[in-house]
């Protein structure tokens, strides 16, 4: 049964409707002592379940939780001492927690067409009422983390059952938007 799989804790009792006007707040590692604490003082976009295999998932999550949020609206307020780049070659520059792995953000830094933006994962707000998820993207990279191949039609399943309809890039919405800045940057498109 499709309602038996896990996705992640923030969404497998269902997903709560986020607030229009979320403008921010402190997002917060996982270490009792000496958190790191990170502001982000801006909206957030385009939250997802991501079953890639570099983006951080809480203990027995199968997915990640992740969203977008302007470069600029990223503060860190507290312990920032305790960071560290997870893959300094990734095209996310992921700042993880040395001692409880969580990923606190993750700028894009060089050209692309996410440019100025940080990934965070919004499950990490002390605040309530950030955006909720509304697809999942690189589904099939779970099976990289192991999940059985067999297991996806139930898990593809159980992601529709969420509203989160499963993509295995992103969703329609942003592959046009990487691609439009693709064809601007070679000059197929003039706007």
């Amino acid at each position: 049964m499709a309602s038996q799989v896990s996705i992640h804790p923030a969404v497998d009792g269902g997903v709560k409707k986020g607030q229009a006007d979320f403008a921010g707040g402190t997002l917060v590692c996982a270490c009792a002592d000496r958190p790191v604490k990170v502001a982000v003082n801006g909206a957030v976009a385009h939250n997802h379940a991501c079953g890639c295999t570099k983006c951080w998932k809480p203990e027995g999550a199968t997915f990640s939780v992740v969203a977008v949020t302007a470069h600029d609206n990223i503060t860190v307020l507290e312990n920032g001492d305790k960071l560290e780049v997870v893959d300094p070659n990734a095209l996310i520059r992921r700042h993880a927690c040395k001692e409880c792995g969580v990923h606190m953000y993750g700028p894009v830094e060089r050209e692309h067409a996410f440019q100025g933006l940080d990934f965070i994962h919004p499950e990490r707000f002390e605040e309530s009422g950030w955006p909720e998820p509304t697809f999942a993207a690189f589904v099939s990279s779970i099976i990289e983390s192991g999940t059985k191949p067999s297991d996806m039609d139930g898990i593809r399943a159980r992601l529709r059952e969420l509203g989160l309809e499963p993509y295995d890039c992103l969703s329609p919405a942003l592959m046009d938007y990487v691609a439009s800045w693709v064809a601007r940057k070679s000059g197929v498109l003039k706007d």
